[in-house]
């Protein structure tokens, strides 16, 4: 059995096209190695934190949530390229009030501090420390950077900063990919920990998983730098030594150090992973405040909206079977907590259609509720249709209401619009997506890279079949053209080789067309 170790510097596919290890194959990976926990340290972003924490949880392993922040010493405000010195910095979250640091931390560094990186400085460390571990980082760390220009005085006082802020949460981290300055910087980081008392940790700074995926590694680095994999000059790892290492690979790697610190750091890492242990509440969704007229509450005020709209839907008479089917909606709505969802939705639908915006008659099981159909979110009467609202809301089945509506692609952005004015725009935004290669895009790019003409690479990409979420394997069945190419040419092997590791990974963020959040309090204190 190996020794306990956990990975505590490691970049996912989330650093895109610059982290090459997917969330699932790292936690199976560190349960076969003895690693009780694992982190995640993307640069400067925390995409990973959800899909990490649920997929650990799942999997009866621990996941420590962090990031590497970009530290720049000065004002972040300022954009000036002649004084905008960067320094990394791992912060990982030891329980909720380190979580919601770290989100406000990454949010205000891309919020206000974007400036060719996401930055923070030394003045929101201060502010946002608590509830945080902190590793001096890699050679782009500010320590590091000092005693690479041999300013010892230097280093020693930016740990001692460090030091100062987060007392016994301040760990030296050592790190030997093989690297001349690394050999160099080494012994002085142990003599400041020492000199100091901060105690001392060993990680690798982990790009990709495995040794052997060094390869398709550096192919997504020249995908990011649209450069080709025989150019002399283009950036690249300088081993590949950048992957999650064991216990017994990393004591291979500091063969130099004296076992009895190597066994220290070791130990320190899983110290490390005592400290976290951090709590989530998963699917619970606090709805916004709806402000309603005064002398209602939510509940009366929808139901005063829903019968003025019930009129217009049945005449001034309600039938009674309608009166009957509005009040065991409205009981079940108000039972589940959901009267300000269903007057937020009313009130934008209603903005829009006041406003000449088209809207679609709704869609999916809404369509089963009067309520929502007496609201004017939908346009179909369920009674007439027969349609059940138990396939809408079910107490039985607590899951939010999903209401499916289409607004006008030119005027949507007015409806984005009303609802940040009327909620405030720090608590509405749009959602993210996130690109992957797909099948002929990884063959298409990787071709690209390896200078294959475009001629040729267009002609092997149509031996994919066009079906959507069709992968390379399904053309490399027995009796197809690519298998046989496959089988018969080298270089079509290596092409199709590389390009299955690319597949799937993300490579750019985008917007959602239709996903909008509106939030109950200011979104950086809710989400990075």
């Amino acid at each position: 059995m190996s020794t306990p170790y956990v990975p505590l510097h490691l970049h996912s596919e989330y650093s895109l096209l610059d982290g090459a290890i997917k969330v699932k194959p790292l936690l199976e990976f560190a349960k076969e190695n003895n690693m009780p926990a694992v982190a995640i340290t993307d640069h400067g972003v925390m995409y990973s934190a959800i899909e990490f924490y649920r997929t650990a949880k799942e999997m009866g392993m621990k996941a420590i949530i962090g990031c590497e922040f970009y530290m720049h010493d000065g004002d972040i405000h300022e954009k000036n390229a002649s004084h905008n010195p960067l320094y990394h910095l791992v912060l990982l979250a030891k329980d909720k009030t380190g979580y919601m640091n770290l989100v406000k931390l990454v949010s205000i560094a891309h919020c206000e501090g974007m400036y060719y990186k996401p930055r923070i400085n030394m003045e929101l460390l201060e502010k946002y420390s608590e509830g945080l571990i902190c590793s001096s980082a890699c050679l782009g760390g500010e320590v590091l950077q000092y005693l690479l220009k041999k300013d010892y005085d230097g280093a020693k006082a930016a740990a001692l900063r460090f030091q100062k802020i987060f007392g016994e949460d301040y760990y030296i981290e050592l790190q030997d990919h093989g690297l001349e300055e690394q050999k160099r910087t080494n012994p002085d980081l142990i003599k400041i920990a020492n000199e100091i008392g901060a105690k001392m940790i060993i990680t690798n700074d982990s790009h990709y998983l495995r040794k052997e995926d060094a390869d398709w590694h550096d192919t997504l680095l020249c995908l990011q730098t649209n450069a080709l994999k025989n150019e002399e000059n283009r950036f690249h790892f300088p081993n590949n030594e950048f992957y999650v290492k064991t216990a017994e690979e990393l004591r291979d790697s500091f063969k130099w150090l004296d076992k009895e610190i190597f066994d220290e750091c070791i130990k320190n890492t899983v110290e490390i992973a005592d400290k976290c242990h951090l709590i989530l509440e998963m699917g619970k969704s606090p709805l916004p405040h709806y402000e309603v007229p005064a002398g209602y509450t939510v509940e009366s005020y929808l139901d005063y909206i829903v019968h003025e709209g019930l009129k217009e839907r049945y005449g001034e008479v309600i039938p009674k079977e309608i009166e009957e089917r509005v009040r065991y909606e409205l009981g079940i709505i108000e039972q589940m907590g959901f009267s300000a969802y269903f007057l937020i939705t009313w009130d934008f639908v209603h903005f829009a259609k006041t406003n000449g915006i088209p809207v679609g008659p709704g869609r999916g099981s809404a369509a089963g509720s009067v309520v929502a159909y007496a609201l004017k979110i939908t346009e179909l009467d369920p009674i007439r249709h027969h349609l059940l609202f138990e396939r809408f809301l079910n107490p039985e089945r607590y899951s939010m209401p999903d209401v499916d509506i289409d607004f006008c692609i030119e005027r949507r952005g007015e409806v984005i619009d009303y609802v940040s004015r009327k909620y405030g725009e720090d608590k509405v935004c749009q959602i993210i997506t996130f690109g992957t290669y797909a099948a002929k895009a990884a063959m298409k790019g990787v071709a690209r890279v390896f200078d294959i003409p475009y001629a040729r690479s267009n002609q092997l990409a149509s031996l994919i079949p066009s079906e959507p979420k069709t992968h390379i394997d399904d053309a490399l069945q027995p009796g197809m053209e690519l298998k046989k190419l496959y089988d018969e040419d080298p270089e079509v092997k290596r092409l199709v080789d590389m390009s299955k590791a690319i597949e799937g990974i993300k490579n750019n963020t985008g917007t959602h067309a239709a996903g909008v959040i509106i939030a109950h309090k200011p979104l950086n204190e809710i989400v990075p």
